[in-house]
């Protein structure tokens, strides 16, 4: 099955934000009609992601609500250090 719309732009952006791209995982599930991302970083990479005042997770979140409401999901982006 081909990955959705959401994981791809947040697997994308996740990414290019950290040091180690190759420690990126992304992992979606639904759970009672919503669909739950979970962005994996390497340790020490989540204040990367989240960045300061927590602009860039809100940034990646919108974006993902954004890419969601295309396929007509709703969306919840989760931020989790390690791996999954």
């Amino acid at each position: 099955m081909a990955d959705s719309v959401v994981k791809q732009v947040v697997t994308v952006l996740a990414k290019a934000l950290t040091d180690h791209p190759d420690q990126v995982h992304v992992n979606e599930s639904q759970h009672r009609g919503t669909t739950l991302v979970e962005l994996y970083v390497a340790p020490g990479e989540l204040g990367r992601i989240i960045g300061k005042q927590g602009r860039t997770a809100a940034a990646l979140r919108t974006l993902a609500v954004t890419a969601g409401e295309k396929e007509g999901k709703n969306v919840t982006l989760e931020i989790r250090d390690g791996r999954p």
